[in-house]
């Protein structure tokens, strides 16, 4: 008993101390500047409790008390939330530099700082360098023309996959989520390693799934041990320690497929005939710059792969789920792109990219869904690298910046009836577009920062979805009505529909590819 009463004494000892530290730390910082305006906090936890379950949401509802530039405290961490296209623009076009560093949070921190990662990287040399390489080798128009085939292959085994899941007489429903995160992990698993990783063949491949998905689910938890510094060595929640290992488990796989592929570049290279994927650019990597290494390791290789995987996956899964449940929610639109995509393309045909050009309404389609539901509602948070100044206000160095681009999308000053899915909004003359520029509508972010992976979101989600839309009818399962649907949503890394969305697939009959026959 007496060890509990002094252990109760001790944490109070380090609350109130604490409690101290902070509040000099507050009246330190309104002395050098006024800090945008916010809610009152407590003490040590500061606006914690204000965050609720869904922080875009909890921080919407503030910034009409306070605007579109707000404080918060979260924990010792000061935070400034930016809400309007107005206060974007401004920090976009005006402080792009100084605020294009990276919070780091404790589930990011490896045993070997951020060396090959573009997401947590600093501003800075090492970071332009990796952005370059992302810019001019995998993301560069050429290369994505060149690697049109297997996006092709990668959705198409998804449609099959399906169908077989489906069941010949159309009443088993699937987890339509499901089927989109493994193609997109397969289609990263090509562009790095030029094979499918989730097959029955890959016992590898499937580890690696595991683990991968064991981190992007831990970073998506909320880490006391980032709000509250004193408790970062004790890690009370694990998040880190967790992390960490499911990292290095990743790392061991996707190692050997890197040393597979430096043997036999040794042994120079395989007599088939094979097109140049992103590993080998990675491994051909030839530094000639003075802050360049001459080759990367391969740790670093081991961060960049891990990074595709973990990036490409859960954002693309979001978006393409978001985008089949608001389609099965207003039967209306879904009959219309329907149409627009089975008109186009004719019977007996299948989807392919170079007809995306003439799906005006499919492509409105992704970007009303990445307007209402972008798959990450914040971005990646960004860190003021020095103070400055925005619209007047001090912004402390170290600051974290939160840019709420869920709020930004559904702002009722700049969008009409902004909480309907309308897709015909984005058939209007003149209108914005995600490339960055238009700030009332940036899902990718803008500036230094913004998504290396644009351009190719921008072909797999509209031939993905147009894919599974053209060759199926769909009907929500167990008897459930458009109307009545769950569109809640749950925040991890993604911004994810709280109720996975299940669906029957029907083959359409003008569909080529049709494995089951199905009789309405």
């Amino acid at each position: 008993m007496d060890f509990e009463i002094l252990g109760l004494i001790l944490l109070v000892l380090t609350w109130v101390a604490w409690a101290m530290v902070t509040e000099r730390r507050h009246r330190r910082m309104e002395e050098q500047g006024l800090l945008p305006p916010g809610p009152r906090c407590w003490p040590v936890v500061g606006n914690i409790f204000q965050l609720g379950w869904s922080p875009h949401k909890s921080f919407a509802r503030l910034t009409r008390i306070h605007g579109p530039i707000m404080t918060l405290w979260l924990g010792s961490m000061c935070t400034v939330v930016i809400s309007s296209d107005e206060v974007a623009r401004q920090m976009f076009k005006n402080h792009d530099v100084v605020l294009a560093g990276r919070k780091i949070y404790e589930a990011m921190k490896g045993d070997y700082g951020n060396e090959g990662s573009i997401i947590t990287a600093q501003y800075g040399a090492h970071w332009r360098m990796l952005r370059r390489i992302c810019t001019t080798e995998f993301f560069v128009t050429s290369r994505l023309d060149a690697m049109r085939g297997v996006r092709s292959r990668c959705i198409d085994r998804m449609v099959q996959f399906i169908e077989e899941a489906g069941g010949g007489n159309c009443t088993k429903a699937i987890d339509v989520g499901r089927f989109f995160f493994l193609m997109s992990f397969n289609l990263i698993g090509n562009l790095m390693f030029s094979k499918d990783l989730l097959d029955p063949q890959s016992e590898r491949g499937a580890k690696f799934f595991y683990h991968a998905g064991k981190v992007m689910e831990l970073a998506g938890k909320p880490n006391m041990a980032d709000f509250l510094p004193f408790l970062r060595w004790l890690d009370p929640q694990g998040i880190r320690r967790s992390t960490q290992f499911h990292v290095e488990r990743a790392f061991e796989i996707a190692g050997g497929f890197i040393r597979e592929r430096m043997k036999s570049m040794d042994n120079g290279g395989s007599d088939e005939e094979k097109r140049k994927d992103f590993l080998d650019v990675l491994l051909e990597f030839r530094g000639d710059g003075p802050e360049e290494p001459s080759t990367f390791s391969s740790r670093t290789i081991n961060v960049i792969v891990f990074e595709m995987f973990t990036a490409g996956t859960d954002t693309t899964t979001s978006t393409l789920e978001w985008a089949m449940a608001e389609l099965l929610h207003n039967p209306k639109e879904l009959h219309k792109v329907q149409a627009e995509i089975r008109s186009t393309i004719g019977p007996n045909k299948k989807l392919q990219e170079k007809d995306i050009e003439n799906l005006p309404y499919l492509k409105a389609v992704i970007k009303e869904t990445l307007r209402l539901h972008p798959p990450l509602p914040f971005l990646v948070p960004h860190m003021a690298m020095d103070s400055c100044k925005m619209l007047g206000y001090y912004i402390p160095k170290e600051t974290q910046i939160l840019v709420n681009v869920w709020a930004i999308g559904r702002d009722p000053k700049t969008w009409e009836d902004p909480l309907a899915f309308k897709p015909d909004r984005f058939l209007e003359p003149n209108m914005v577009d995600y490339k960055g520029h238009h700030f009332e509508f940036i899902p990718f972010g803008s500036g230094r920062r913004m998504c290396p992976a644009m351009p190719l979101a921008s072909r797999v989600l509209p031939l993905a979805l147009g894919s599974l839309l053209y060759s199926f009818d769909w009907v929500l399962a167990d008897g459930i009505k458009a109307e009545d649907m769950d569109m809640s949503e749950r925040m991890g890394i993604t911004l994810r529909k709280s109720v996975p969305l299940k669906a029957l697939p029907m083959p359409y009959k003008g569909y080529k590819n049709n494995i089951s026959a199905c009789v309405a």
